[in-house]
């Protein structure tokens, strides 16, 4: 796998809206996996494979604690892209009207 082929990964994980909300709910840390199906809305095996997808595009990493699963972020470069996104989503629409 070459740098780009990683790059398009990523950006397809966190292209999907249930994935976004996913991260951005893990943005001020680790959460259990517990947490996130209280949080989505979704069945725990729905849930399950997204959070398959971010962890395999290296945006999630996973720690068992206890008897629980807890996923958070893998980097601050990845908060650094949703939030270069979201800026220029923002000055988007702004721009649009």
């Amino acid at each position: 796998m070459n740098q780009q082929e990683v790059s398009v990964r990523i950006f397809k994980a966190l292209g999907h809206p249930i994935r976004y909300k996913i991260v951005k709910f893990l943005y001020d840390g680790p959460k259990c996996v517990c947490k996130l199906n209280e949080h989505i809305e979704f069945s725990q095996a729905n849930l399950s494979q997204h959070l398959k997808i971010l962890k395999e595009a290296g945006i999630l990493s996973s720690e068992k604690v206890g008897m629980n699963i807890h996923y958070k972020i893998s980097s601050e470069e990845i908060k650094s892209i949703i939030d270069s996104v979201d800026k220029f989503a923002v000055s988007y629409l702004h721009d649009l009207k």
